[in-house]
């Protein structure tokens, strides 16, 4: 039996790297990730023009992303499992049409509460993709090819993370955020039609009707192993950090005594472009030196860049986000790897789990940055993620004596995961 699934493994029918269908699919797989991410993070820039429109404080303004990965979370516990029963190619197709139409919907709203409720819809219906494009991959690729495909699908989320982000913040300034949200909306659905005309049809798919019950018990092992729950910390941490400091360093920039236009606040979100090599970098690293020695590392440089936008120079501001953010995704590379690492058999339900963490600490620190903004303007919010990050320093010494698992480290550990 094993020997016949070796072989049907390294069959013809597999996609491979150098065919006209491997193009196929990372062509696809990458407008996805550029579009879903760019759909997730193009109002980060423009929290002080929704503060400006409609009266709201930045906590306020905060949960047009906070409530977006809210119930993103949520949502990709189950996503994969409907994708079990429903197609992984209809899922990802319908999450990304319709999750344009609602960023377009936003552009046009005039009320704070609708926009409130389109950017929640957009969290449950965003989540159809990431939860599901991995699975795709690991069922259609041939094991010598997944490695690069993951990895375009990857340089797709990061580009997208960045493009959403660098657009919508650009074009406020100019023609007002209106604009550069629709602007969003009508690329990624440009991008979904791509997808769901160039994306082959799954070859290796079968039909697997939802079940709660065997899905719940699949996740309650994740917690049985002692290093798992503190990876699914770290991520909640990682990217609560992360996120806080994107979501209000707008506000301190444009107002005095440095006054920078929406334009350049917007442009300062390309240092995004730091954790396509820093992630890489430290998860290689992590791979000589072992994760239990690296992992301390990223918080650390997390915490200098807290320090250092604290300081009154600009230069200085900016090399702190430097840090924050090459920190943020060498932390996010080590520790989802990790999680692949640790996880054994059970590896789709632990990765749930970490996103699930992952997204609830944007969400939940997100907004809660917002509070300490209102009362003790950006020292408050430095404060609040020194904590966070503080609380990943000591969750990382923990983890350096997790004691490893038993047997060689795996040959392939699984790809960091592609969220950004």
């Amino acid at each position: 039996m094993q020997v016949k699934a070796a072989a049907n493994r390294a069959g013809d029918d597999f996609i491979r790297h150098g065919t006209p269908l491997f193009r196929r699919t990372n062509f696809a797989l990458f407008a996805a990730g550029i579009a879903t991410f760019g759909l997730l993070y193009c109002v980060q820039p423009l929290m002080p023009e929704f503060s400006k429109d409609f009266g709201v404080n930045a906590a306020g303004a905060a949960l047009s992303l906070s409530l977006t990965t809210g119930v993103l979370a949520f949502a990709m516990l189950v996503a994969g499992a409907l994708s079990d029963a429903w197609g992984r190619k209809s899922v990802m197709t319908v999450s990304l049409l319709t999750s344009s139409l609602l960023v377009i919907a936003t552009a046009m709203v005039r009320d704070w509460h609708t926009l409130l409720v389109l950017r929640t819809l957009l969290g449950l219906t965003l989540s159809g993709l990431p939860a599901v494009a991995m699975t795709y991959l690991s069922e259609e690729m041939h094991p010598e090819s997944i490695g690069l495909g993951m990895g375009l699908y990857i340089s797709g989320n990061a580009l997208g993370g960045m493009g959403g982000r660098l657009v919508a913040g650009v074009l406020a300034d100019f023609v007002g955020w209106r604009a550069g949200v629709g602007a969003v909306g009508a690329i990624g659905l440009l991008a979904g039609l791509v997808f769901w005309r160039s994306l082959p049809p799954s070859r290796h798919f079968s039909v697997q009707p939802f079940d709660r019950k065997t899905l719940q018990a699949r996740f309650t092992g994740a917690f049985r192993d002692p290093g798992l729950p503190w990876l699914f910390a770290s991520g909640f941490l990682l990217l609560g950090a992360f996120v806080t400091v994107y979501n209000f360093i707008g506000y301190r920039l444009l107002a005095p005594p440095y006054g920078l236009s929406q334009a350049v606040v917007g442009l300062i979100f390309s240092v995004y472009l730091i954790g396509t090599f820093s992630s890489a970098w430290m998860g290689h690293l992590a791979g000589k030196l072992g994760r239990r020695k690296v992992l301390w590392t990223a918080f650390a440089l997390m915490l200098a860049g807290v320090l250092l936008t604290l300081t009154t120079p600009l230069l200085l501001i900016v090399l702190g986000i430097v840090a924050i953010t090459f920190g943020f995704f060498g932390g996010h590379s080590i520790a989802s790897s990790w999680v692949g690492r640790r996880a054994g058999v059970a590896k789709a339900q632990a990765s749930s789990m970490y996103l699930f963490a992952y997204y609830m600490g944007s969400s939940l620190a997100g907004a809660g940055g917002g509070l300490f903004y209102a009362s003790h303007g950006w020292n408050g919010v430095a404060a609040f993620v020194g904590a966070l990050v503080l609380a990943g320093l000591l969750i990382a010494w923990r983890l350096r004596h997790l004691a490893p698992l038993p047997g060689p480290p795996s040959k392939g550990d699984e790809p960091p995961l592609a969220e950004v």
